[in-house]
């Protein structure tokens, strides 16, 4: 139970709208993608940074947890409450407040969905590139605190790429404004890339300043059929070698082309079809097709069945909500998705893929594979059954023998899902002793009391 002082000091500073402890409030705050449930002793709604501020003083006096959340659609356990702590949620701090086209920003509270960033900017001839699966419904907040990415990543970045400036609070209340509003600026460290993908464990983002680009006039699709993982794999090696740069690289595996067959999207591949490649160019009208000619030439090679080039913008967009659906559209194999975003170089990715091909007949449940191989960026998904203790204690197994092969060939545990409550324990694999030590140093500069979403990112002392 929450100290009987905080509840009516918290609702003091915030008003009486913007405070709960009813059992409603805090079951449906328990939880985000992944499937525990921790309950909160409140749920907070804050409108101004001025609130934020005012409840992390409260909190670091009184020693409380406190857990940022902006959609829930994390599945690493980003979000999952502190039992009897206090969740914040964002969704109430969800306004522009600056559109700026001149100087190609746009400030923006941590709560306003991400596509709606996207659309604002084009109305003005504007992109805001990253492009994460989740943009229709997730929140700029939990973009920042995972630094997520997508499919455009290979050619125009992460988040952390495109944020000028940030506005936080600290773990014991201090207002931190970091960056500047130009695109060249070094005076003092850099906190705002500290910040982006630091979990919610260093300080609550109020406000974020972010870079935007001018639109590209148009953008061509190509869809490539190949016999095999393998074969595909080598032909995004040869693309990544060469000098045009795709602004999507997307593979799915066979697994994968079977989950979205309901969806109508993969009823035209040619027979033998194991895995498929969705390639996109943008830029100036005049150019994407001499673009679109060397991406062909490139991908060219054994194994390829079907180039089909001039997909038409409405099959493209069913193609690409087939592909963005997936995380949802595997659990028709078993009822938990235990989902890894592992990322190894891509001269390793064919290498990578007859690994994963090797433990889908080893182990008896389904093994899933999509994702941005233009990056090396894999979403593998164990799909299995929760309640079947055997099952699981193989996909633990299982999830030993990836993390050490993706390490093994140069990679990193995480790619854009950020580590959570479901990866640190592992975290340690990656980063030696003295880092994480360094790596802990800097967050009881940040938290003193160590009370913003612990037990998150860092393993165990």
């Amino acid at each position: 139970m929450l100290p009987p002082q905080i509840l009516p000091a918290l609702t003091a500073a915030l008003g009486p709208d913007r405070v709960f402890s009813d059992a409603g409030t805090l079951a449906l705050y328990s939880s985000d993608e992944t499937p525990r449930r921790v309950t909160p002793g409140a749920v907070l709604f804050p409108a101004s940074h001025a609130h934020v501020a005012a409840l992390m003083q409260i909190a670091h006096a009184h020693n409380i947890p406190v857990v940022a959340r902006g959609a829930g659609s994390g599945n690493v356990g980003g979000a999952l409450p502190v039992e009897h702590g206090l969740v914040v949620s964002f969704e109430c701090m969800n306004k522009v407040l600056e559109f700026d086209p001149a100087n190609r920003l746009i400030v923006v509270q941590p709560g306003v969905v991400t596509e709606d960033i996207g659309a604002l900017a084009r109305t003005r001839g504007l992109f805001y590139p990253p492009d994460p699966g989740s943009g229709a419904y997730s929140r700029i907040g939990g973009n920042l605190a995972m630094n997520a990415a997508g499919p455009r990543a290979i050619k125009y970045g992460v988040t952390r790429d495109f944020v000028l400036g940030l506005k936080a609070v600290t773990g014991d209340g201090k207002t931190l404004t970091t960056g500047c509003r130009t695109s060249k600026g070094v005076t003092g460290y850099d906190f705002t890339r500290l910040l982006v993908g630091s979990e919610g464990t260093l300080a609550l983002i109020t406000e974020a300043t972010l870079r935007l680009v001018p639109a590209p006039e148009t953008v061509a699709t190509l869809r490539l059929c190949f016999n095999s993982n393998r074969a595909a794999c080598e032909a995004v090696e040869r693309v990544m070698a060469q000098s045009v740069l795709p602004c999507a690289l997307e593979i799915m595996d066979r697994r994968s082309i079977e989950a979205i067959r309901p969806t109508g999207a993969a009823d035209d591949l040619p027979l033998g079809t194991e895995a498929l490649l969705m390639v996109e160019a943008d830029g100036p009208v005049r150019d994407v097709p001499h673009q679109i000619a060397a991406l062909k030439e490139a991908l060219k090679g054994e194994g390829l069945l079907e180039v089909r080039e001039g997909v038409t913008r409405e099959e493209a967009v069913a193609l690409w909500t087939a592909r963005k659906s997936l995380s949802h559209a595997v659990k028709q194999y078993a009822p938990l998705k235990i989902n890894e975003d592992v990322v190894v170089p891509v001269s390793r990715l064919a290498d990578f893929i007859d690994f994963l091909d090797n433990q889908g007949h080893r182990y008896p449940f389904p093994i899933v594979s999509f994702g941005h191989a233009g990056n090396g960026n894999l979403h593998v998904n164990l799909m299995v059954h929760p309640d079947d203790a055997e099952e699981m204690a193989q996909a633990r197994a299982c999830l030993n023998e990836l993390f050490a092969t993706v390490l093994a060939y140069g990679g990193t545990l995480s790619g854009e899902h950020g580590i959570g409550t479901e990866k640190r324990a592992y975290v340690g694999l990656e980063i030696d002793p003295d880092t994480l030590g360094l790596m802990r140093a800097v967050k009881k500069q940040f938290d003193p009391a160590g009370i913003l979403n612990p037990g998150k990112l860092f393993p165990d002392d």
